[in-house]
C-alpha cells in the first residue's frame, strides 16, 4: 500500500517561496535598521554643538561663624581744657633789649612774631598767646625755653651773570688791518681761460684775530676757490669795544691780472 509514494511539488514550491519571502524581509529590515542607525549618529553630531556644555560646580555653602556679643561702647571721656600757663610762640625772638644774643638774620621788616618775655617760660607751637598765668622760671632776669646762635653767617652774594655776547661789529674792507694776508695763487685752469677781475671775500673775525668763517660775495667763480682759502689763512690784530674783545665781521678784495 505504501510501496510507492509520490511526493507533491505544490509543498515544494511553497516551501520554497516562503523561505525566499523570509530572507527578503530580514535583509529589509537589516537595511532599514543600518539606515536608521548611520542617520541616528549624522543627526547627534548636528545638534551636538548647540547643546550646552558648561560645566556647573556645586559649591557648598560657607558656614557662618555666630555673632559673639560686641562690648558696648564706653564713652571716652572728653579732654579737658587745660589753662595755659606758658607763652606760645610760632619762633624764639630774643628782645631788642637783650644784646648778647644775635638774631638769626638781619630784615628791615619787623617781625610779627611777639618776642620772648622776661621771667616766663615760653615754647615752641603753631600760634602766638600769652600764658593766662605766667609760671616764672626763678629769680634773675633770665627768661624760659629760648636760644640764639652765636654768630650770624652771611651769605657772600650770588656772582653778577655773565654778559651776553656782543654781536660783531662791521668793519668794512679789512685789507689794511691785517696783520697776515697771504696772496692767492692764480690757478692754471684760470690761466687758460685768462680770468682776471676783483674777488671780494665776506669774513667773520674773533676775538683773537683769526678768520672764523669765509665766503666769497662777488668775482670770477675760476677766482673764488682760491681767494676763500687765501682769507682763512689771514690774520688780524684783536678788536676791543669799550676793553672788550669783540667779533669783527668785514670784506677781503683779492685783484686777479690776466696771464
Amino acid at each position: 500500500m505504501f510501496d510507492n509514494l509520490v511526493e507533491s511539488s505544490s509543498h515544494k514550491d511553497d516551501i520554497s517561496r516562503k523561505g525566499t519571502f523570509i530572507l527578503v524581509t530580514v535583509a529589509v529590515y537589516a537595511v532599514l535598521g543600518i539606515a536608521f542607525f548611520v542617520a541616528g549618529i549624522y543627526w547627534y553630531d548636528a545638534i551636538l554643538e548647540n547643546q550646552n556644555l558648561d560645566l556647573i560646580t556645586l559649591v557648598a555653602p560657607v558656614p557662618v561663624p555666630p555673632q559673639q556679643n560686641q562690648p558696648e561702647k564706653q564713652d571716652t571721656p572728653k579732654p579737658t581744657k587745660v589753662e595755659q600757663n606758658v607763652d606760645v610762640r610760632r619762633e624764639l625772638i630774643a628782645d631788642v633789649s637783650r644784646t648778647e644774643l644775635v638774631p638769626k638774620e638781619i630784615s628791615a621788616k619787623a617781625s610779627d612774631v611777639p618776642p620772648v618775655r622776661r621771667g616766663v617760660v615760653t615754647q615752641i607751637g603753631s600760634a602766638n598767646s600769652d600764658a593766662a598765668a605766667p609760671v616764672a622760671v626763678g629769680p634773675g632776669s633770665g627768661t624760659g625755653i629760648i636760644s640764639a646762635p652765636t654768630r650770624v653767617d652771611i651769605a657772600e652774594p650770588p656772582p653778577p651773570p655773565p654778559a651776553p655776547p656782543r654781536a660783531p661789529i662791521s668793519g668794512g674792507v679789512l685789507n689794511g688791518k691785517a696783520i697776515s694776508l697771504p696772496k692767492p695763487a692764480y690757478p692754471p685752469i684760470a690761466r687758460q681761460a685768462h680770468a682776471s677781475g676783483t674777488v671780494v671775500v665776506q669774513v667773520t673775525i674773533d676775538e683773537n684775530g683769526h678768520v672764523i668763517s669765509a665766503r666769497a660775495v662777488s668775482g670770477h667763480p675760476l677766482l673764488q676757490a682760491v681767494s676763500v682759502g687765501a682769507a682763512r689763512g689771514a690774520r688780524f690784530s684783536p678788536t676791543k669795544l669799550s676793553g672788550q674783545p669783540v667779533k669783527v665781521t668785514g670784506v677781503i678784495t683779492y685783484n686777479f691780472v690776466a696771464q
